[in-house]
């Protein structure tokens, strides 16, 4: 069996398009995605945008609402 920093080593040796691979698949195993959930979080961006698009929501710059909680923290 091949040891860990031989493994390492093997691995920082190849190309930046599969280190990129090899660490995504590894990621994923870490952290499954849940294909429903993923799923549930896109609609409910699209929706978002949407909201966005027809003026049902106003968005509030990033700015702004630091600002406002460094105020009420007084941060």
């Amino acid at each position: 069996m091949i040891k860990t920093d031989e493994l390492i080593s093997e691995a920082i040796s190849l190309p930046t398009d599969i280190r990129a691979l090899i660490v995504n698949k590894l990621l994923e195993s870490l952290n499954p995605t849940k294909k429903e959930i993923d799923e549930l979080w896109a609609a409910e961006a699209e929706k978002r945008v949407e909201d966005i698009r027809t003026g049902k929501v106003k968005p509030i710059p990033g700015e702004e609402v630091f600002e406002e909680i460094r105020d009420k923290y007084k941060l």
